[in-house]
């Protein structure tokens, strides 16, 4: 789609000349001899750009330019001046213009300026978009869950949000820390600042204090460049201490020192930097023993727990995998281009059945390999990892082998019938048997399905 630019100058030759130029670049123009006319324009049509001259009988440029700021603001202007009317080209700029060109002005000069506009204006669109899916994407309602263990989560993440707090996010691994960070950040007064994640268990410890505090170029063999560190990169923002526990004692003190004093010292600096962050910190380990190990400083976990989000395993919220399961679904049928529906009934008990080690994260890759494999619409135990399928039929399969063959024979009926969405005739060809066979088996087996 074409941009739309609109030319206003009192001088024929001059807005003429100006359409022609930009009209030849590929841009749809239209052109007004005075602000009056070029309001009417911006009334009735939208234009991505306003190249406007300041000195105009009636109506000069500074008053169109505040006047189209209010009718459209997404019009972004760029002014025609004079060298003596520098001073209102910088008036100009003040109030919102997005730049000028001076008389007598060269085309090619002037192409640049409206390429340069433009791109800045898809940038801005582009970063809005991404910052809204981000918000979207760490939006409580994103936060599966509707247990009472989740619920009190939830209470807690809102009432943070709005603070300066330091959080503290206990749980063990996969239950979801750093999503809860996120959600906190996107969240606050903070959002549009950056939120800074670091894994403190993967930072070499000789390296962490330069990781944290950044460094001065010579402080160190290596040290070629002088280093903005974590803190820096984060100020304003929010920095969030993936795995807290595992900072070695001695930086302890410097993070602690960081935190009370709101000023950081770079490696080999002898002046502080003042920074504003708030620190969120998640950990898998119970950092009070940590404390009466004398592995944990007891004044940095204190400081570090103003409040603290205790996230429960997905054991203990299993009523949740159902949402989560319906979830994961949505997220890999968008992405693997699938349209599986839901899991069978035995496929969904074997799920809440199973002992989830590794929390949600365990669950999504079962969910992603089950939409990889599922040949039809529904997931079944088939789809699932043998592991867990073999340590359900273990639990519920008859001692008897009479029995075991029955349980056996009902649920893969079952779960024919359901592929075929209870198409009994293209379910007796695939089980390789007679519709009158199938009708009896289901009569024997006392299966039900509507």
């Amino acid at each position: 789609m074409k941009s739309k630019i609109l030319i206003v100058d009192d001088e024929k030759a001059i807005r003429e000349s100006v359409s022609l130029i930009l009209s030849e670049e590929g841009y749809e123009t239209e052109i007004a001899s005075t602000g009056k006319e070029a309001l009417k324009h911006l009334n009735e049509q939208d234009f991505e750009v306003l190249i406007t001259d300041l000195k105009m009988p009636e109506m000069d440029g500074i008053e169109l330019i505040k006047k189209s700021l209010k009718i459209c603001p997404g019009t972004s202007v760029i002014i025609i001046t004079a060298h003596a009317s520098v001073e209102s080209a910088i008036e100009a700029l003040r109030i919102g213009a997005f730049d000028y060109i001076l008389k007598p002005f060269d085309f090619d000069d002037l192409i640049l300026k409206v390429q340069r506009l433009l791109n800045h204006k898809e940038l801005a669109l582009e970063n809005q978009a991404l910052r809204k899916e981000v918000e979207e994407k760490y939006n409580f309602s994103n936060i599966i869950g509707q247990s009472p263990e989740m619920q009190g989560v939830f209470h807690l993440i809102k009432k943070v949000s709005s603070t300066k707090g330091n959080v503290l996010i206990t749980g063990k691994s996969g239950t979801g820390k750093e999503l809860v960070a996120r959600a906190i950040h996107f969240n606050s007064p903070r959002k549009n600042k950056r939120f800074v994640a670091i894994n403190c268990g993967a930072i070499v410890g000789t390296l962490m204090e330069s990781e944290f505090f950044g460094h001065k170029k010579g402080s160190f063999t290596g040290a070629i460049n002088d280093k903005d560190g974590y803190f820096k990169i984060a100020n304003q923002g929010t920095l969030f201490l993936d795995e807290v526990g595992d900072i070695p004692l001695p930086l302890q003190v410097k993070l602690l020192r960081a935190i009370e004093e709101v000023e950081i010292y770079p490696v080999g600096a002898s002046n502080p930097i003042k920074v504003d962050v708030r620190i969120i910190a998640a950990t898998n380990r119970d950092l009070a023993k940590e404390v009466e190990k004398d592995n944990f400083r007891d004044d940095l976990y204190y400081r570090l727990n103003v409040v603290e989000i205790r996230l429960p395993s997905l054991t203990d919220r299993k009523e949740d995998i159902p949402l989560l399961v319906q979830h994961f679904i949505q997220k890999y049928n968008r992405e693997l281009n699938r349209h599986i529906k839901n899991p069978d009934n035995i496929t969904m008990r074997i799920l809440r059945n199973h002992d989830w080690k590794g929390g949600i994260r365990e669950l999504e890759n079962v969910i992603e390999r089950a939409l990889i494999l599922c040949e039809g619409d529904i997931i079944t135990p088939g789809d699932l990892p043998p592991n867990m399928v073999n340590a359900e039929i273990e639990d519920e399969m008859p001692i008897r082998l009479k029995d075991a063959v029955a349980y056996f024979e009902r649920e893969h009926i079952k779960r024919i019938l359901q592929k075929t969405a209870i198409n009994k005739e293209e379910a007796a060809n695939i089980l390789g048997i007679s519709l009158s066979s199938l009708y009896r088996k289901m009569d024997d087996l006392n299966i039900k399905i509507l």
